[in-house]
């Protein structure tokens, strides 16, 4: 059986919503270790992975792994019903074809309960090898999510460019051409405003806004954001999820206006963070 109990449920909300745009459907991994999941969108251009381990659950019960084919769609429009208040508790029998959600009231006065059938979902699971990248940058997410929002009324593809002067974000249209720059920053009152910028070479790479702009719906799970890439690899956008977890994206270069396959290049997963 798998029983999981999450005090603050607007967390689960914010996070599907995070990947409902980009994956369709996807299979959780339920173990003693937490909740995973691995999805590419259907372009196989990025990669979604989020980790919810168990230790951020008030309640965690998983008797033995289990994988639950969920359609994210659906289960989006289930949690639209539980209040950003609402205590979540997933619940799943070991040969169920449905999950059950439980949504209480903080003061129990109201419990709703939904039944979500499960899916057979085919699914490969990369393998994704530790990277040393030349480029780590750490910056709130709020700006991250600006800077997106304003290129993207520029043109379709930001160009993304690292040096020790800072990291630049510049898209060209037919309406003309917007060039961001932010440089390192870490003398700032409040940590989660600071910006962070580490280099060991110089690195340019080019990226469909469209798809950024669907990361940057991960802003409101936290306050700040790392970018991490190197040449020719995707780049990794990670989002930490306070005292739970974390949600990541990979997205591959385009190179020559074409945009690879995500699943040609490596990047890093570390699922003990």
């Amino acid at each position: 059986m798998l029983e999981a109990r999450l005090l603050q449920g607007s967390l689960l909300k914010k996070t599907v919503d995070a990947v409902k745009d980009l994956v369709n459907e996807g299979n959780f991994e339920c173990s003693a270790a937490g909740i995973q999941l691995q999805a590419m969108d259907t372009s196989h251009v990025c990669l979604v992975t989020l980790m919810l381990r168990q230790d951020g659950f008030e309640h965690y019960r998983c008797d033995r792994n289990r994988t639950l084919g969920i359609s994210i769609a659906n289960l989006a429009k289930v949690l639209k019903c539980a209040g950003n208040d609402d205590v979540i508790t997933l619940r799943a029998q070991d040969d169920s074809d449905s999950v059950t959600l439980i949504f209480e009231s903080p003061k129990a006065d109201r419990i709703s309960d939904f039944d979500l059938k499960l899916m057979d979902i085919d699914s490969e699971h990369l393998g994704i090898p530790e990277t040393e990248y030349s480029v780590d940058v750490r910056m709130p997410s709020s700006d991250f999510s600006r800077i997106c929002k304003d290129l993207a009324t520029i043109g379709d593809t930001v160009v993304v460019s690292a040096t020790k002067e800072g990291i630049k974000f510049s898209a060209s249209g037919d309406v003309g051409t917007g060039n961001i720059t932010c440089k390192h920053n870490a003398s700032v009152d409040k940590p989660d405003q600071a910006t962070y910028i580490d280099i060991t070479e110089p690195v340019s790479l080019s990226f469909a806004l469209r798809y950024l702009n669907s990361f940057a719906k991960a802003a409101p799970l936290a306050a700040s954001v790392k970018l991490c890439m190197s040449a020719d690899l995707p780049v990794l956008v990670d989002y930490r999820i306070e005292d739970i977890g974390w949600v990541r994206f990979y997205l591959a270069p385009k190179i020559d206006d074409e945009e690879m396959d995500v699943g040609g290049g490596g990047a890093e997963e570390d699922d003990n963070e």
